[in-house]
């Protein structure tokens, strides 16, 4: 695998694992709204997973991850919009597409 592939794959893996790990078993959603830190936190590493994936894909077309254009839009919303963020969008992609996007770059940092 070349270098900068799988650089990339462990820096989304790796901000993947942070926002599992800043979460745990047992924050809920409106614990979630009610600490900003933690808001934060989650959406700077969503920008690493877009800036990643971004990189990534400008290496290799042929890699398939699910979504990635809104991955990469997502990057570009908290980054430049980011007094229009919604928080339950940020809790709706962390709950229902982190856990497939985890399974996928798993999946290619196995196989590449």
């Amino acid at each position: 695998m070349q270098h900068k592939i799988a650089k990339y794959l462990f820096d989304i893996n790796e901000s993947i694992l942070s926002i599992e790990n800043y979460l745990g078993t047992k924050i809920n959603y409106n614990e979630y709204l009610k600490n900003k830190i933690l808001r934060r936190a989650v959406e700077r590493e969503l920008e690493i997973i877009g800036e990643a994936l971004n990189n990534l894909k400008k290496l290799d077309k042929t890699i398939s991850i699910s979504y990635y254009k809104q991955i990469i839009s997502l990057r570009n919303k908290i980054i430049h919009s980011y007094d229009n963020i919604d928080n339950t969008t940020i809790w709706g992609i962390v709950i229902k597409h982190l856990p497939v996007l985890k399974t996928e770059i798993q999946h290619l940092i196995n196989t590449k």
